[in-house]
This record gives structure tokens, C-alpha cells and sequence, in this order.
């Protein structure tokens, strides 16, 4: 037996509550700015995150309204995804409160900034990793806006790599699920690709 929602008339907050309670877990953006006099950073957690392209490099997040982080990226072209990792929940869940514009969120929740190398916008210290991104472009859809940049430079913590690979068990990546549940890495299990020429039909 199912339970049918009929989302037409279900409203915004329902919608909402049961897109991001079924599409988990979703990592963090953790996307930090800076405003276009350059004289105030922004850093905020987007939980609607993915990779648009390989070739080239593009990521993506959503911006759901027209917040600080949305507002200074389309006045300077650039921003940083930085990885959430365990043992930084305080500061990312608090980096999500609605500071009024003009307040740095770094200072503000007690984080080290380190320069970027490619772009004006600071990285999160203790990140794992660092997504340097320029601005491919913003489209407006309903109430959110979905930001595409283009990775021009990333920055991996060494001790957080084996050999060349991020490995996943020291990088611990935090995700977001419905209501105020968060994730973590848990159980990882290693399953290969299947190519046709190998595939046998279950019997």
C-alpha cells in the first residue's frame, strides 16, 4: 500500500519536506564568497549539489531564494566549494542562519580562512578540499536559482589522499537528509562497473 501525495495541491512546505526527506543523502556545498567591494567574505552550506560536466569541469548548486551567497557571485564571477567534513557540523550548521548581509560568517562562527590561488574568494582552513570556481552561469527556475561554475583549480589536503585518489574513509563528508538529519560516510562498500560484454542475466 502506498500513500498518495498530489503534489499540485500538497503546498510549498510539503513539497519541500518530502523532496529532501527521498532525495538523500545530498552532499554540502559549502560555498564561500566574497562580496564585490571585496571587503566582506560569505560562507554558506547548499545542500542541492552535484557535478554538471567533466569536460569541461563544471559544478552546480541551488540557491533556494536570492541569498548573500547567490547575490555576490553574480557580482564577482566566483566562488569556492568546500568539503564538509565531520567534526566541523557546529560551524557548517551555523554558517546555514540567516546573517544580515555584511556580516562575515568566518569570524562569525570562529573559522580560519586560507587564500585561494585562482580565485578572490578565501577557502575553508580546515576543509579537506577546495573547489576554486569561475561563474559559467545562473538559471532561474521558480523560487531558486541554479549557480554553474567552473572548477579552474582545486586544492586536496594531503593526508587526505591515497596516492592520487580523495579517499572517502579520511575525507568524511557530511550529507544532508530530511528534517534537521545529517549523514556521514557510514558502511562503504566497493561494487565494479558491469560492461554488456561481461553482463549475465540473473537466474
Amino acid at each position: 500500500m502506498r500513500v498518495d501525495i498530489d503534489i499540485e495541491t500538497a503546498g510549498r512546505a510539503a513539497v519541500y519536506r518530502l523532496l529532501t526527506s527521498v532525495v538523500v543523502p545530498r552532499p554540502i556545498a559549502w560555498v564561500s564568497t566574497v562580496a564585490e567591494d571585496g571587503t566582506t567574505a560569505n560562507l554558506a552550506p547548499h545542500s542541492f549539489f552535484t557535478i554538471a560536466c567533466v569536460e569541461p569541469p563544471i559544478v552546480q548548486f541551488t540557491s533556494v531564494g536570492r541569498k548573500d551567497t547567490l547575490r555576490n557571485v553574480e557580482a564577482t564571477g566566483e566562488f569556492v566549494v568546500n568539503l564538509a567534513p565531520e567534526g566541523l557540523e557546529r560551524q557548517i550548521n551555523e554558517t546555514g542562519a540567516d546573517f544580515p548581509p555584511g556580516v562575515d560568517e568566518f569570524d562569525a562562527v570562529g573559522l580560519a580562512k586560507e587564500p585561494s590561488l585562482a580565485v578572490k574568494a578565501p577557502r575553508v582552513a580546515d576543509s579537506p578540499v577546495a573547489l576554486e570556481c569561475r561563474l559559467h552561469g545562473t538559471l532561474r527556475l521558480g523560487d531558486s536559482t541554479i549557480v554553474l561554475g567552473r572548477v579552474v583549480h582545486a586544492a586536496v589536503g594531503a593526508s587526505f589522499l591515497d596516492g592520487e585518489h580523495p579517499e572517502i574513509s579520511r575525507m568524511r563528508p557530511l550529507s544532508r537528509l530530511g528534517r534537521d538529519e545529517w549523514g556521514t560516510v557510514g558502511g562503504v562498500r566497493s561494487t565494479p562497473r558491469v560492461a554488456y560484454a561481461d553482463w549475465k542475466p540473473a537466474t
